[in-house]
């Protein structure tokens, strides 16, 4: 499959993303997609999302509550809708009412209410609003006004049921004549603080529960392990519907054990977790590392499945955290850009991955998207490809709507791993594409980065290599073992290497779909970032100068494929060294 037709195939795929947005969100995070209903043959759903997203008991006094029925295939809204909300936690009813929108996103306020003493929660919940004329008994809010929920509503951290009926709407095509019924679920955060006892000091750690409180927290000198449990159903009927379970654990920068440069070994009821459940973030705070456990439903099965019937009866969920071993960090960073119109788009990928791994080696990189302020993105879904030195795409992922990655991989807290084996002692590229963020896949960060990866042989121990670990660190080239530069971003000058999608845009360019100075720019941005490789070429300042036609004429030819890239190159070299574009 060749670059171009990979990227044309995205961009297909982000426009039908609406059909397949089933459980996008779920447990853990703050919005969730529940799964559509047939009816009238048509593929209904509904949505739920809060604002903020990240929800921690006591640092809001109000939030917005989303609520949103749709045509899952074309995204349309339906309008006139009155919807029957409840909320429930732990089992527990804490509202319940009805309410009705005219153009059926409905947003509701939400004030939280501590320390409600009834025993049945709902009696403590007051609402806001006007009857609507058409809905007997529904509230509605004229213009931009909210309904108003005031209760023991996001007052404890934990997992939030939404329950939604549509009890009745009209669109063009559509009469609700009986309720549609879906579950939707959101959490709210609570932070728990704890402390490790040192032989020389206290150490504050907080436990950011997004699902129960946590108990028995225990911290083991003997191999700096933590432990702690949860209340958790491991009923298979439950944790089908289990989207994600996620536990956040801060530590002060200065403690050690638990630093930045640290591996982890992450267990759920003893069972080892694979990589990805374990995120390391030392970016969020300046005082702090923290630890993201993430347990996916799908691992929550595997879990079920390895340690058999008997478990599934359990109501509790044992962590544990152990660090393993330092990490020397070979890393690359690069811009996105819109791939039609080379501009920057203010999103950053990092991607990083351990030096002492190499060919043959299954390696986890590590894939961190920050903004133009260097915060870390949430909720992002992207796919990448990697590229060989001969231009052919031996691994994609996050591209193939029969995958349940098919439309991105989802990565919460704009940190991922993703484990690749590469075959040889080689020079490849990955080429990274941010699809968008959040449940309606916001296209703000969206756009396109090739980073590239200086692979050498492996300087891990194998079980039979009959060396020790100091044996096997010399067998490692220098290259190998220090972070990539700006410098190491340009290594190979001699070599020529230009991303197909980079085509793509000179035959817009062409076309006049690009002006001149758009495409100059970008393509000056690209070499500077090591995306596009030239030789090297002697240049000058002439900003003033005109691209001469027979460059553009060559562009047209390139992209479609009448001359090679060492012709297109030369038409390159002709701008740097005219100083159309500086380098």
């Amino acid at each position: 499959m060749s670059s171009i037709a990979v990227y044309l195939f995205l961009l297909v795929g982000i426009l039908s993303i609406p059909a397949v947005l089933d459980n996008v969100y779920g447990h853990g995070l703050g919005g969730d997609v529940a799964p559509p209903i047939d009816f009238g043959g048509d593929s209904v759903t509904v949505s739920t999302k809060l604002n903020p997203s990240d929800i921690t008991v006591g640092e809001i006094n109000s939030a917005n509550m989303e609520v949103r029925f749709y045509n899952a295939d074309t995204n349309e809204t339906f309008e006139k809708v009155t919807y029957r909300i409840e909320v429930w936690r732990s089992g527990d009813l804490l509202a319940r009412n009805l309410f009705y929108d005219d153009d059926g996103e409905l947003n509701i306020e939400v004030r939280p209410v501590l320390n409600c003493t009834e025993p049945k929660l709902w009696k403590c919940t007051t609402y806001g609003g006007s009857e609507h004329v058409s809905a007997p008994g529904a509230l509605y809010v004229f213009g931009n006004g909210r309904p108003l929920i005031t209760g023991p509503i996001f007052d404890k951290g934990g997992l939030y049921n939404i329950r939604v009926d549509v009890e009745g709407a009209t669109s063009p095509k559509t009469i609700v004549a009986q309720a549609l019924s879906y579950d939707t679920f959101v959490s709210v955060a609570q932070e728990q603080p704890f402390s490790i006892q040192t032989a020389s000091a206290s150490v504050p750690v907080v436990v950011k529960t997004y699902y129960d409180e946590v108990d028995n927290f225990n911290y083991d000198p003997a191999d700096d392990s933590i432990t702690f449990d949860m209340p958790f159903d491991w009923s298979p009927d439950y944790i089908q519907y289990v989207s994600v379970v996620h536990e956040e654990l801060q530590f002060p920068k200065t403690f050690t054990p638990y630093s930045e440069d640290k591996q982890f070994k992450g267990y759920v009821d003893g069972v080892e977790v694979e990589q990805r459940v374990l995120l390391i973030d030392p970016y969020s705070y300046e005082d702090k590392n923290v630890v993201h456990f993430l347990v996916s439903g799908q691992e929550l099965q595997r879990i079920n499945d390895v340690l058999g019937q008997q478990h599934q009866q359990s109501k509790m969920m044992e962590f544990k955290l152990v660090p393993h071993s330092g990490v020397s960090k070979n890393t690359f960073q690069s811009s996105l850009v819109d791939i039609k119109t080379l501009e920057q788009v203010g999103t950053v990928v990092n991607v990083s991955w351990d030096s002492q791994y190499g060919a043959g080696d299954e390696i986890p990189f590590e894939i961190t998207f920050f903004d133009d302020n260097q915060n870390l993105i949430k909720d992002v879904r992207y796919a990448y490809y990697l590229i060989d030195p001969n231009e052919n795409i031996i691994l994609e992922k996050g591209t193939n709507p029969d995958d349940p990655n098919g439309l991105g991989i989802f990565s919460p807290e704009g940190i991922d791993y993703q484990t690749i084996s590469l075959p040889t002692a080689d020079i490849y590229r990955l080429d990274i594409r941010v699809l968008g963020t959040g449940i309606n896949y916001d296209p703000t960060y969206a756009g396109i980065a090739s980073v590239i990866i200086d692979i050498g042989p492996s300087g891990i121990l194998k079980p039979d290599a009959g060396a020790t670990q100091s044996d096997v660190g010399d067998t490692k080239p220098d290259a190998t073992t220090k972070p990539a530069t700006d410098d190491a971003k340009l290594s190979q000058p001699e070599t020529i290497s230009i991303p197909g999608w980079v085509k793509s845009n000179a035959a817009w360019w062409a076309e006049g779909g690009i002006d001149d100075a758009s495409f100059a720019k970008g393509i000056e941005f690209m070499i500077k970032n090591g995306i596009i490789s030239i030789p090297p070429t002697e240049a000058q300042t002439n900003k003033d100068a005109a691209i001469p036609d027979w460059v553009k004429s060559n562009a047209a030819w390139w992209a479609e494929g009448q001359i090679s890239d060492d012709d297109f190159v030369r038409g390159l070299q002709h701008l740097i060294a005219n100083g159309i574009i500086a380098i």
